[in-house]
């Protein structure tokens, strides 16, 4: 199934975090404003959605086009290719 990732990014003390990731299910995938991605089953989808929020727990970002890009970097380099 095809998913919609999302996240929160919010001002902090030292700069912006980017948490609350979820994967909402789509049939129309949209790549330039998020990442859309495919996982098997719900098992997969949920131990990546903790994989990634660990991830960025601690990372801080200056700028939102900075965090938007890392993230998405982050998604395409670590979820596993079909």
């Amino acid at each position: 199934m095809i998913y919609q990732l999302g996240w929160a990014t919010l001002p902090g003390l030292r700069g912006l975090s980017v948490s609350e990731f979820q994967a909402t299910p789509t049939n129309a995938p949209e790549n330039q404003r998020g990442v859309a991605i495919e996982f098997v089953g719900d098992d997969e989808r949920d131990s990546f959605l903790l994989q990634i929020e660990e991830h960025f727990a601690a990372r801080r970002f200056t700028n939102t086009a900075d965090a938007f890009d890392t993230v998405k970097a982050y998604v395409l380099e670590h979820v596993p290719k079909r």
